[in-house]
């Protein structure tokens, strides 16, 4: 690759990595304004809470209709597109006179601002050979992770510096400045594009099944336990949240150390093989977490022992797997991408709502919903795999 080449790569992995990360602090960015938002717009706390969910379910919609979309548009009009309109719509959002409007507008923001994250892997793919493909979506899924742990600390900074609406006013902009930067940019990769494609055909394929099943059920085991651990570990096992920040913290630096040196490790023993050891790696992560509960364990340092060869295995096998999920689509690069993310999405939220009724009885309910996530997403594996190496 000449120099020119790579700084050009560089620079369009630079500002996918940026709007991929933007769609993603969405919630997280806005998270910390909750509360104070019945005082500020009216409504009540469960209302508050909307605006949050109404996120999530307009960016479930968006990945399927970008999905669609991918097939039928260039990729550098649809990024263009949906970062201009992710820019207008949190701007109108900073705008919202009331707690319903903002709630309508958010699920809008959502279904707009999922674009990125659908056309990323196929932009890498199309940038980049199998292995350094796979580093780069290990660094994409680094900075990624980053966003849960340091998106509600700038919003909290934000909310204190200028009130809820400037978290808003924030995103606006910065999607704005990334939809000019992919306008004047002529030289954006244009992602495989399958006309006949269709997402009934790939949830027939054995194959896609088993990277896009193996990776939601992996990541969404992961995100079941990070998102119930917060009232685990404070209502039900007496700790306070610095042990679950501890927990975090050191999930994510694990992680971030095995996303970076799984296209390495992947080069040099195939990513089949990482594939299997980091799911396999999950599993016995998530097993060990649920045997230590039923033996009546509550020792939160324990538990994070525990929790991090999960984070080890998702990195291990994360970047390798999402990667062959995106060949196994056969050209379908934007529908394969898109129901992996919302088959991720799904796992976390039917995990998270089945253990939240049971979220004070303690780490069991928890760690068991976790450890059948990770059960699942091994035995996908038993499912036909790519033989053909990717080209």
């Amino acid at each position: 690759m000449t120099t020119d080449s790579f700084r050009t790569h560089s620079l369009v992995l630079g500002m996918i990595v940026a709007s991929t990360a933007l769609g993603l602090i969405g919630t997280d960015l806005v998270l910390p304004a909750v509360p104070s938002l019945p005082e500020a717009l009216g409504g009540d706390a469960a209302a508050a809470q909307l605006v949050l969910a109404a996120y999530v379910g307009g960016t479930a919609i968006g990945l399927l209709i970008y999905g669609a979309l991918g097939d039928r548009f260039g990729t550098r009009a649809l990024l263009v597109g949906s970062l201009l309109l992710t820019g207008v719509v949190s701007l109108a959002c900073a705008a919202a006179s009331d707690i319903w409007t903002l709630i309508s507008l958010r699920a809008l923001q959502g279904a707009v601002a999922s674009g990125p994250a659908v056309f990323a892997p196929g932009i890498v793919k199309a940038m980049f050979g199998e292995a350094r493909a796979v580093r780069a979506l290990g660094l994409l899924g680094s900075i990624e992770s980053l966003a849960p742990a340091l998106a509600p600390i700038l919003g909290a900074w934000l909310l204190t510096l200028g009130g809820w609406r400037l978290s808003f006013e924030l995103i606006g902009a910065i999607a704005l400045l990334l939809a000019a930067a992919f306008a004047l940019h002529r030289r954006l990769p244009q992602a495989t594009r399958r006309p006949q494609g269709s997402y009934r055909a790939l949830l027939g394929d054995p194959v896609y099944l088993r990277y896009c099943l193996s990776h939601a059920l992996t990541l969404g085991g992961l995100l079941i336990f990070v998102f119930g651990a917060p009232a685990v570990f404070v209502r039900a096992l007496g700790a306070d949240l610095s042990a679950f920040i501890a927990m975090q913290v050191t999930g994510i630096a694990t992680f971030i150390i095995a996303a970076n040196v799984a296209s390495s490790l992947a080069t040099r023993f195939g990513p089949e093989r990482m594939i299997t050891i980091g799911t396999f790696t999950c599993f016995v992560s998530g097993t060990a977490i649920l045997a230590y509960a039923l033996s009546g364990g509550t020792n939160t340092w324990v538990i994070t022992a525990l929790f991090v060869p999960m984070n080890t295995g998702l990195g291990l096998r994360g970047p390798p797997g999402f990667f062959r999920a995106v060949v196994a689509a056969h050209g379908d690069d934007a529908r394969g991408a898109a129901l992996v993310i919302l088959g991720i999405v799904g796992v976390t939220a039917l995990g998270t709502a089945t253990v939240a009724p049971f979220i004070e009885q303690g780490l069991v309910p928890l760690a068991l919903a976790c450890a059948v996530a990770e059960l699942g997403a091994f035995a996908c594996l038993a499912l036909p795999r790519l033989v053909e190496r990717p080209r």
